[in-house]
C-alpha cells in the first residue's frame, strides 16, 4: 500500500511541480501583448519620475543623476545607456527611436527591464534584479510546504481506502488459503463497496460449488465403498471352493481390480477430507528422526526391489519440531512411494532444520521430471505420459495429497532436479508462531 501512496503522491506533485513551472510561461506566451501592455501601464509613473529627473538636469549630469537614483531605488538599478546598444534588440531600438517606452517580461509575467528614451542616443533603463537567496529559499519553503500539505490531504483521502482494501486482501489470502466462510465485512457505504460485494458474492458462489462437489465425491466414495465390499467378500468364498486354475486366476484378477478401485475410493476420500479448512491440523512435537524413521518403517514392506538403497542424510543437530504427524507422515509417505516407483537403485532422504522451519527433501536417481509439467503433477488425477499404466502411475492422486497435506499446515511441496539424477521433492514446514 505504501508502494501506492508513493505513486499517486508522486503523480500528483510531479503533475503540480509542472503545472506551476510550465503554465505560467505558455499563459504569458499566449497572452504577451496583454502583459506587456499591463506592465507598461503600470510602470509608466515610475519611468515618468525618473525621466522628469534626468530631464531636470543637463545631459553632461546625467550620470551623476543614474548614480544618485541607483542609490535611492535600491534594489533597482537605474542605468544610462545607448539607444544603439547592442543589447538591444531591432524591434526594441526601433520603439525607443519613436520615443516609447520598452518593457522586457520574465517568468511569471513580470517585467525584467523598463527602458525610456531620453534623446535620440541615450535612454534610462531601470533593471529589476533576481531575487535574493534568502527569498528564493522562502518561495522553496512555500512549495516543499505545499507539497507537505498534498501528501496530508492524499494521506487523509487514502486512510479509508487502505483500511478497507487491506482487509479485502486479508480475505483474499484467507479464502485462498481455504477459509471459504471469509468475507470482506466492508460496508456498501465504502468506496470500495461495490468492489467487495462483488467479491462476496464470488466467494459465496465458490463456496457452494466446493462445498456441493466435496459432498458429492464423500457420497459417491462412500457408495461405493458398500457394493466393493460386497463383491471382494463374494469372490473371496468363491475363491475358497475348489475351481480349475484358469477360472481361479480370472476370480484372482477380478479381486485385484476391485481391491485397486478400493484403494481409489480411499485415496478420494483422503483428497476430500483435505479440502476441508474447518478441520486444523494438530500440533504436535516430535523427535525428527524418530518420525522419519517411523515413516520409512511404515513404507519398507512396500519396496518390490531389494536392490533399491534408501539413505537418510541428518543435517546438523536435529531438534524436535511441532507439526500434524498424520499430515506429514501420509505426505512422505506418497513421496516415497512415488520415488520407489521411479527409481533405479537409489533414494534419498534428507532432513535440516532452520530458524524458519523444517525441510524435508526427497532425491531419486530416476530419469526425473520435465520443467513444463512440474507443477501439473500435483493436479488431481494427472499422471505423466511415461506413467500411464497402472502397474507405475497409481491415480494420480498421491502427489495431490501430499501437496494438501503440507499446504493444511502451512507449508510448501516443490519439485526440483535431484543431484541424483531424477527429481527431488522438497518438503518445507514453517516453524509453529
Amino acid at each position: 500500500m505504501f508502494r501506492i501512496l508513493f505513486r499517486l503522491y508522486l503523480v500528483t506533485i510531479v503533475s503540480f511541480s509542472a503545472a506551476t513551472y510550465l503554465m505560467p510561461d505558455l499563459v504569458v506566451m499566449a497572452f504577451r501583448d496583454r502583459f506587456i501592455t499591463y506592465n507598461l501601464e503600470f510602470s509608466r509613473g515610475l519611468q515618468s519620475l525618473i525621466t522628469k529627473q534626468f530631464r531636470a538636469a543637463p545631459p553632461e549630469r546625467w550620470p551623476e543623476v543614474a548614480a544618485s537614483m541607483d542609490k535611492d531605488f535600491q534594489p533597482l538599478h537605474i542605468v544610462l545607456a545607448r539607444i544603439d546598444d547592442a543589447d538591444f534588440t531591432a524591434p526594441e531600438r526601433e520603439r525607443l527611436l519613436k520615443g516609447e517606452n520598452v518593457v522586457r517580461i520574465g517568468d511569471w509575467g513580470w517585467r525584467t527591464l523598463a527602458v525610456t528614451p531620453l534623446n535620440d542616443e541615450m535612454a534610462v533603463r531601470m533593471v529589476v534584479p533576481p531575487d535574493p537567496m534568502d527569498v528564493n529559499l522562502l518561495y522553496w519553503s512555500i512549495n516543499v510546504l505545499i507539497g507537505a500539505t498534498m501528501l496530508a490531504c492524499l494521506l487523509l483521502w487514502l486512510r479509508p481506502h487502505w483500511r478497507d482494501l487491506e482487509r479485502l486482501k486479508r480475505t483474499a489470502e484467507r479464502f485462498g488459503k481455504g477459509h471459504l466462510s471469509e468475507r470482506t465485512q466492508i460496508a456498501q457505504s465504502s468506496n470500495i463497496g461495490s468492489l467487495a460485494h462483488v467479491f462476496d458474492t464470488m466467494a459465496s458462489d465458490i463456496e457452494s460449488l466446493l462445498n456441493q462437489q466435496r459432498d458429492l465425491l464423500n457420497a459417491v466414495s462412500h457408495e461405493l465403498r458398500t457394493p466393493l465390499t460386497r463383491l471382494d467378500f463374494g469372490l473371496a468364498l468363491a475363491l475358497s471352493d475348489d475351481l480349475p486354475a484358469a477360472s481361479r486366476e480370472r476370480l484372482q484378477g477380478l479381486v485385484a481390480h476391485i481391491r485397486e478401485l478400493d484403494d481409489l475410493v480411499l485415496e478420494l476420500l483422503s483428497y476430500s477430507r483435505l479440502q476441508n479448512p474447518a478441520k486444523l491440523p494438530e500440533q504436535v512435537e516430535v523427535s525428527l528422526d524418530e518420525f522419519i524413521d517411523s515413516i520409512l518403517g511404515s513404507v519398507d514392506d512396500e519396496q518390490e526391489s531389494s536392490e533399491v538403497v534408501i539413505d537418510v542424510l541428518l543435517h546438523g543437530q536435529l531438534e524436535r519440531f511441532t507439526l500434524d504427524p498424520r499430515l506429514t507422515a501420509r505426505a512422505l509417505q506418497n513421496l516415497l512411494r512415488n520415488a520407489m516407483r521411479y527409481c533405479e537403485k537409489r533414494i534419498q532422504v534428507g532432513v535440516q532444520v532452520c530458524p524458519k522451519g523444517c525441510e524435508i527433501w526427497v532425491d531419486d536417481d530416476g530419469i526425473g521430471i520435465p520443467d513444463d509439467e512440474r507443477e501439473r503433477i500435483f493436479e488431481p488425477f494427472y499422471r505423466l505420459d511415461r506413467s500411464r499404466d497402472r502397474a507405475t502411475g497409481g491415480f494420480g492422486l498421491g502427489l495431490a495429497i501430499s501437496r494438501r497435506a503440507l499446504e493444511a499446515q502451512g507449508g510448501t511441496l516443490t519439485v526440483e532436479s535431484s543431484p541424483l539424477g531424477g527429481a527431488r521433492f522438497r518438503l518445507c514446514l514453517p516453524t509453529p508462531v
